[in-house]
């Protein structure tokens, strides 16, 4: 169970869906061992801890970029619904609907991922400001320096999962 639960792991689940960072129903529930369905209710049975900010329903168009993106199926075995997603406090608010001790291990995971997500967005915004200011204070001849510079930090669009409408 440790190995799993590593933050690097669970990062690759944590998806950008309306400006947001969020999770799967049905990638939480196999963290925490429970099918999507059992999740789901728990979540139905608990609705008024899981506000808009917390949980969403993806629309069609998003679920269907999810689809195209992750591969994931819509035939047989597939969903029949549309997948909700939880932010980050969503995620804190699950452990209080799953009691267990696995359900405990998770969350700390999935929180401490969150962290060093934020942690990571930050440092980039940081060393751009820097980089902004030494390139304000040096000349011309290390514009090629500070454009590669630039371009190495940006983040990567490749490496983002984002669905939904981008203009």
């Amino acid at each position: 169970m440790a190995t799993h639960l590593k933050p690097e792991n669970i990062a690759t689940l944590v998806l950008f869906v309306r400006a947001e960072k969020v999770m799967l129903d049905s990638d939480l529930a196999r963290l925490y061992g429970v099918t999507t369905g059992n999740l789901n209710k728990a979540v139905k049975r608990n609705r008024t801890r899981f506000p808009g900010d917390f949980m969403f329903q993806l629309t069609d168009k998003e679920t269907e970029n999810l689809i195209f993106q992750t591969g994931r199926s819509k035939r047989r075995g597939g969903r029949r619904h549309r997948p909700y997603v939880f932010t980050e406090q969503g995620v804190a608010m699950l452990s209080t609907v799953l009691n267990s001790e696995r359900a405990v291990q998770v969350n700390i995971a999935i929180m401490r991922t969150f962290v060093q997500l934020r942690r990571l967005m930050d440092s980039n915004v940081e060393l751009a400001r820097k980089i902004e200011s030494l390139e304000k204070k040096y000349d011309e001849k290390f514009t090629a320096v500070f454009a590669a510079i630039k371009e190495l930090i940006a983040p990567s669009e490749r490496a983002r999962k984002q669905i939904g409408f981008h203009p």
